[in-house]
């Protein structure tokens, strides 16, 4: 039986045209991009087509790209290399309680350098008042950053607002966009963003590939020392086979954006009502309307998120308990806290999110399973307590 994938927000299987792509930079066009050989030559040119592939998805400057290992290394980059340029000691950096692991631990680290860091609180519905920004601006302000989406609920921060109000104050803005790149369009030739994150694995590229897009004339000092690739923003021989699989996977997302995110959607939207009939008592996490087109965070009362998923994984679904870089950890999401939903229901929840080999099949297959996946959860649960 093929296996039923719902879980994209943790990666994405590479898309036919990034293995393509990929295949000869693995093998016979092995060169070093920053060789003068023929072999250099051409992965030079194979690291500079994905750089414009991927600013065309983004409707930046091909220049504006820099290459990294991931979103991980992006995030760093980003607010690391903002802190230090504006000068670490006595800065300010404003984040959100929903930031990715890797924002909030560099948050820690320049706090530890002497950075003063505001960390902002949402609402039951994951979502930010951009009051509490514009209240949290001070003088020192260097950075805010705000994910564009969540990875866990979906839900899509004002990213917009925010921007518009750092621009006006003369503040830096980073978005981490790694679970918003290929689901929902991101024109930076229009929105006030300045650095922005993403990952290649999220988006049917190679994982261990990435970038940081910098506005062009924003500062920021590199965190990798050695040569001088990505104009010295970041050293280090560029991985060209992942390269190549990311500007094609931009590049067919950029073809789709006008109508897959749209299908996906109605996918999700299948999906949401076939729970909401055959467990009425599910509750969606998060903001129903301002969210990924692809996303479900549903809590099931009295059934553990982790038996639910160890169900369904044994019937061929693959699902989330949450985000994939908490895995192991049995404390409940730091996401859905912040959210102020209890414990229980933070333990009870699932995450269900789609992508671009989504098929109607897998839907019905999903709901065929998951009613009885949930009842067995219960059943459990209720013996454990008993006992």
């Amino acid at each position: 039986m093929r296996r039923v994938y719902l879980d994209h927000n943790a990666t994405t299987p590479p898309r036919r045209e990034a293995l393509d792509a990929a295949l000869p930079f693995l093998s016979e066009r092995f060169g070093n991009p920053s060789s003068v050989s023929q072999e250099g030559s051409r992965a030079r040119q194979a690291v500079e087509e994905g750089r414009e592939q991927l600013a065309a998805l983004l409707h930046a400057r091909p220049e504006e790209i820099v290459f990294t290992s991931g979103g991980t290394e992006s995030d760093n980059l980003a607010i690391r290399g903002a802190l230090e340029a504006g000068a670490t000691r006595g800065a300010h950096l404003v984040i959100t309680a929903v930031e990715h692991p890797a924002v909030q631990e560099a948050a820690l680290h320049v706090g530890r350098l002497g950075a003063r860091v505001t960390v902002l609180r949402v609402g039951s519905d994951g979502l930010i008042d951009p009051v509490q920004v514009e209240d949290a601006l001070a003088s020192d302000t260097v950075l805010v950053s705000a994910m564009f989406a969540n990875n866990e609920t979906g839900v899509l921060l004002p990213v917009e607002a925010l921007g518009a109000l750092c621009r006006a104050r003369g503040v830096l803005f980073h978005t981490d966009a790694v679970q918003a790149l290929a689901k929902v369009p991101i024109d930076l030739s229009v929105l006030p963003i300045d650095l922005l994150s993403l990952s290649g694995h999220k988006m049917g590229a190679f994982q261990g590939t990435g970038a940081l897009w910098v506005r062009r004339g924003t500062p920021v000092a590199r965190q990798i020392d050695g040569g001088g690739q990505e104009r010295r923003r970041r050293a280090g021989t560029e991985n060209v086979a992942g390269i190549a699989s990311l500007g094609a996977a931009a590049r067919v997302a950029a073809a789709e954006m006008d109508t897959r995110p749209a299908e996906i959607a109605a996918l999700r939207d299948r999906l949401w009502e076939g729970i909401q009939t055959a467990i009425p008592d599910a509750s969606l996490n998060g903001d129903p309307e301002r969210r990924l087109p692809n996303t479900i965070s549903a809590a099931f009362p009295g059934a553990p998120g982790e038996s639910i998923l160890v169900a369904l994984d044994l019937e061929g679904i693959a699902v989330s308990a949450g985000s994939a870089c908490a895995s192991g950890s049995v404390e409940p999401s730091p996401v859905l806290r912040a959210m102020g939903l209890a414990d229980a229901v933070a333990r009870s929840t699932i995450r269900f999110s789609l992508g671009w080999n989504s098929t109607a099949a897998d839907i019905e297959r999903a709901l065929e399973v998951l009613p009885g996946a949930v009842a067995r959860a219960r059943e459990g649960a209720a013996a454990v307590s008993a006992a």
